[in-house]
């Protein structure tokens, strides 16, 4: 059993991540979600995790957290996943609570109070592992690895060569790859290939009450990716939750990591592939995903789901 806390910024995407890894109780016990600026204003991503978390009934605590990078203003994508951050569904106004107003403490006290040590998931801007590894060092020793999805090696997508969630933050970024804890990176060299089809998102929209929620977000995602290019849909950050479940899917190679925070490659994340590298290797970078297995991943646990909704299982009686 692993126990983890995922800090996020919800997003199509991280709500995919989040509803497979409530699926996977038997693998991942969910100590608590955190939530971070990110894609949108911390207001609008915080009533996406709740959301979320109450269309399925969750009993999950919810903390938020920092509202921007450490030095910069907040960049917004709008672009991507709409003015709520989320758009697509429609949920009608139901109201989860939030445990804390302060991320980094809440992540600081349910790591301490765990009897064994921690995996962070990271799918939006670094910012509060940042600030929890700079605010409580000690920590560290708790904290298993750190997964993350951000970052790629080969391009970026905010700029040329910098990924959104490491653009918004690099400095947090660098604060986090330069803390001795290990990291998994699921950058764009894998998220990318972690898509799912038009014709499988299609067949999820006459299951069940998850599955039809997965295919809204996926039918907007679907849409709003094609200004940038995509066909299918890269699922991004599942592939950071899916590597917890299955890691057989995946395939990678170590690296030290680390990131540049000035000039016209701000927020690039970059490698030291030299045969003679300088530094430990401080990163698993994950560059390959079988794409099947992904998808089944993904549409097993939605399935699971649905057979667990009340709404659901009031209609086949």
């Amino acid at each position: 059993m692993k126990h983890i806390i995922i800090d996020c910024d919800p997003g199509h995407d991280d709500a995919l991540a989040i509803l497979t890894a409530i699926a996977h109780a038997e693998k991942l016990r969910i100590l608590g979600i955190t939530t971070i600026g990110g894609n949108q204003t911390l207001e609008k991503v915080t009533t996406n995790a709740k959301n979320i978390l109450e269309f399925v009934q969750a009993e999950i605590p919810l903390a938020t957290g920092q509202k921007g990078p450490l030095t910069k203003e907040l960049r917004i994508a709008p672009e991507a996943h709409g003015d709520s951050g989320m758009d697509g569904p429609y949920f009608n106004g139901e109201h989860y609570p939030i445990a804390s107003d302060n991320a980094v403490l809440f992540m600081y006290e349910k790591i301490r109070a765990c009897t064994q040590k921690v995996i962070l998931v990271g799918l939006g801007p670094l910012t509060n592992i940042a600030l929890l590894i700079k605010v409580f060092p000690e920590i560290r020793n708790k904290i298993e690895y750190i997964s993350i999805m951000g970052g790629g090696l080969e391009r970026g997508n905010t700029t040329a060569l910098a990924e959104f969630n490491i653009y918004v933050d690099p400095e947090a970024a660098e604060i986090v790859f330069n803390s001795d804890i290990p990291i998994v990176m699921s950058g764009l060299d894998v998220t990318e290939q972690a898509e799912i089809t038009v014709a499988e998102i299609n067949g999820l929209k006459n299951k069940g009450r998850v599955s039809h929620l997965a295919y809204e977000l996926l039918h907007f995602y679907n849409l709003s990716g094609r200004q940038f290019g995509f066909i299918n849909s890269p699922i991004h950050d599942l592939c950071a939750i899916a590597f917890l479940i299955d890691p057989r899917m995946f395939s990678g190679t170590s690296y030290h990591v680390d990131v540049i925070t000035e000039g016209k490659a701000r927020g690039l994340t970059y490698a030291d592939k030299r045969l003679a590298a300088v530094g430990k290797q401080n990163t698993f970078v994950l560059e390959q995903v079988n794409r099947k297995e992904f998808v089944h991943l993904l549409t097993d646990a939605l399935a699971y789901l649905d057979a667990l909704s009340p709404i659901d299982r009031e209609n086949k009686h």
